[in-house]
C-alpha cells in the first residue's frame, strides 16, 4: 500500500465486531444488494477511517447491514468469500494509488 495508507484482516463474530472497529471508523458491508461505485467514487471513501466487512458464506447478519454506514456490491456476480477479499483489497490499493496520484489508476 501507498505510504499513509494501513490495511489489516480480522475475522471475528458479529457479536464482537463493534468492539473491534477503530473509534470512529465508518463501517462499510459488502453485500450483493449494496451500491455499486466507481473505484473514483470508491477511493473517496478512504477520506477518513473506514472499516470493511466481508459476511461468511450466509452473509451478513441484519443488524451488522443495520449498523452499516453503507451496503457496498464489489460485483453483480456472487463471489465466493476468498475472491471477494483479493477484489477488495485490489481496490483498496487503487483508491489508494489513485488518491496519492500514482499511476496504477489509468483514467
Amino acid at each position: 500500500m501507498p505510504r499513509g495508507y494501513e490495511v489489516a484482516r480480522l475475522a471475528v463474530k458479529p457479536a464482537r465486531l463493534s468492539a473491534s472497529l477503530p473509534k470512529g471508523a465508518r463501517l462499510v458491508a459488502l453485500d450483493e444488494r449494496g451500491r455499486d461505485l466507481t473505484s473514483v467514487e470508491f477511493a473517496r471513501l478512504l477520506g477518513r477511517e473506514t472499516a470493511f466487512v466481508i459476511g461468511g458464506a450466509q452473509g451478513l447478519d441484519e443488524a451488522t447491514k443495520k449498523k452499516a454506514a453503507l451496503l457496498l456490491r464489489l460485483s453483480s456476480l456472487t463471489l465466493p468469500h476468498a475472491l471477494a477479499q483479493v477484489v477488495l483489497l485490489e481496490q483498496l490499493y487503487r483508491a489508494a494509488t489513485l488518491l496519492t496520484g500514482h499511476p496504477y489508476h489509468r483514467v
